[in-house]
């Protein structure tokens, strides 16, 4: 989260921000796993073999064009972003246009010719989502996917960055739950061992505490609760970081840990900007306050392939959401977001 440089908190003011330079667009809302933590498995048009969630290659194109000039593009959402067949056509069209491009990916529909094509693409940051060490754990979260093959795929992309002298910077990412806290360094180690030098943990972003949730999510919040860390004794917490810590100083590997404690609000230090420096779109052009809400049935401003680009960020309903989070009257949906909690 990079919080607003501004003397003056522009936030309080009724006049909507620029349009943002930072932009996540959704290329595919479904996914071919079943993910334990993720909200997916409770979205219709989310089914591995459903109808296609795809967003159209020229929809796309006038999503970017309409946000203007833009610094950085998230090319991912909810689902997985490999699925759709021009999926590296749209990293290398932003890329063209001087977009840095990152996406997230779990690397089950890989092979040696989309590594080679992620290259080629310009990709500049690739997220692998890897969530354990050992393959009984990792197949348990990762429901529908094959450590091994992963793993491999993992390899192909890592080599074929070497053989170019690519700069792609390819990270693991990690969702932090109590089944997996243990296995912290040997992902550490995991990380090392296959030539990735970044790794990235992250708690489970939220709780689906909102009393507007839609029937159907709370068997995600009912998982939720049971795996978050939340009221795990902070001693048990500190060994598995500090354990963490050790495994990466002695693999020479960047590890990213999660705060131990809520980080205080200050001015200059915002809770949450995303609804002022960015914006994130569904594949059906659906505006979502930021990539945590994760569906529009949740939350959502209006449709920017339908209304623009513009028309919608500087709308009533975009404001108003702005004005509470400003003025610490969030909407409930934003309460228990580790984001607005400082525990990202």
């Amino acid at each position: 989260m990079v919080p607003l440089d501004s003397a003056h908190d522009s936030r309080l003011d009724d006049v909507a921000p620029p349009l943002p330079r930072f932009v996540q667009i959704e290329p595919v809302g479904q996914c071919n796993l079943r993910c334990e933590m993720c909200a997916i498995q409770f979205r219709g048009e989310g089914a591995p073999n459903g109808p296609l969630a795809f967003l159209a290659f020229d929809d796309f194109v006038r999503l970017v064009e309409g946000f203007g000039d833009i610094d950085e593009l998230q090319l991912q959402g909810l689902g997985e972003p490999t699925m759709h067949p021009r999926f590296f056509d749209m990293v290398a069209w932003a890329s063209a246009r001087g977009i840095r491009v990152s996406t997230n990916t779990n690397l089950t529909l890989w092979s040696e010719r989309r590594a080679q094509q992620c290259i080629d693409s310009g990709l500049a940051t690739l997220h692998a989502s890897l969530d354990a060490a050992s393959p009984a754990l990792y197949e348990s979260i990762r429901r529908g996917a094959h450590f091994e093959k992963v793993r491999r795929n993992l390899r192909r992309v890592v080599a074929a960055r070497a053989n170019a002298h690519s700069p792609l910077d390819i990270r693991i990412v990690t969702v932090l739950m109590r089944k997996n806290l243990h296995e912290l360094p040997a992902i550490v180690r995991l990380a090392h061992d296959e030539g990735v030098g970044n790794v990235f943990v992250q708690y489970l972003c939220h709780d689906f505490e909102e009393a507007t949730l839609p029937p159907e999510y709370r068997p995600m919040r009912d998982y939720v609760h049971e795996q978050s860390l939340d009221a795990m004794p902070r001693d048990r917490l500190e060994e598995a970081f500090a354990a963490a810590r050790a495994e990466a100083s002695r693999c020479n590997v960047d590890l990213r840990l999660p705060p131990l404690t809520r980080r205080l609000r200050t001015q200059a230090t915002p809770r949450c900007d995303w609804p002022w420096r960015g914006a994130y779109v569904s594949y059906r052009g659906d505006a979502m306050p930021c990539c945590m809400v994760s569906t529009p049935d949740r939350v959502n401003f209006g449709n920017m392939l339908a209304d623009g680009v513009e028309s919608v960020w500087k709308s009533g309903a975009y404001q108003r959401f702005r004005a509470g989070l400003a003025a610490d009257t969030p909407a409930p949906i934003c309460r228990s977001c580790a984001l607005y909690r400082g525990v990202f």
